[in-house]
């Protein structure tokens, strides 16, 4: 059952409107355990969530994506828990991981502008009593993201054109 999970959660992964229907037909299973695989899946934690990757760049939203390095103190007993659930409870921070490097935490966000970011990192994330340094890392274009490619050139033709 673990390994049917796992085809379930790939499944899911490259596109989250595939129906129950669907991915018991793919398997060869019945769409009830399916739905229960999943809502078990639900319920422990490993489903967190459906989302729509947006081409922004598409739309006329404006916005600056910012990937912030931070290194830290861990805390006694917490290591960098305690850290990281600070930061995350912030609205404007999308994502936060533990690296191994030169950093210690990756802090992904999204403001209107580089003074959004701006403001952030220095008014509300420097401040906190852990934060030991930042370093601040702008998006300039995405051209792929959670393993689609963006943008796909149109093929051309590189045949040499012959007139008679």
């Amino acid at each position: 059952m673990e390994n049917t999970k796992n085809i379930i959660l790939e499944i899911l992964e490259k596109n989250s409107r595939v129906s129950i229907e669907d991915m018991a037909a793919m398997l060869g299973m019945n769409a009830d355990d399916i739905a229960a695989a999943m809502d078990e899946m639900i319920k422990d934690q490993i489903i967190c969530g459906y989302t729509t990757l947006v081409n922004w760049d598409k739309t006329d939203r404006q916005f600056v994506t910012a990937m912030i390095e931070v290194k830290v103190t861990p805390q006694r007993d917490r290591g960098f828990e305690k850290i990281a659930e600070r930061i995350s409870g912030f609205d404007e921070v999308k994502a936060v991981y533990l690296m191994a490097g030169s950093y210690d935490l990756l802090i992904m966000m999204d403001g209107k502008n580089i003074r959004d970011i701006s403001y952030f990192v220095s008014n509300k994330l420097s401040t906190l009593d852990s934060v030991l340094s930042t370093a601040t890392h702008f998006v300039l274009k995405k051209y792929k993201d959670h393993g689609v490619v963006l943008e796909k050139k149109v093929e051309e033709d590189e045949r040499m054109i012959v007139t008679p």
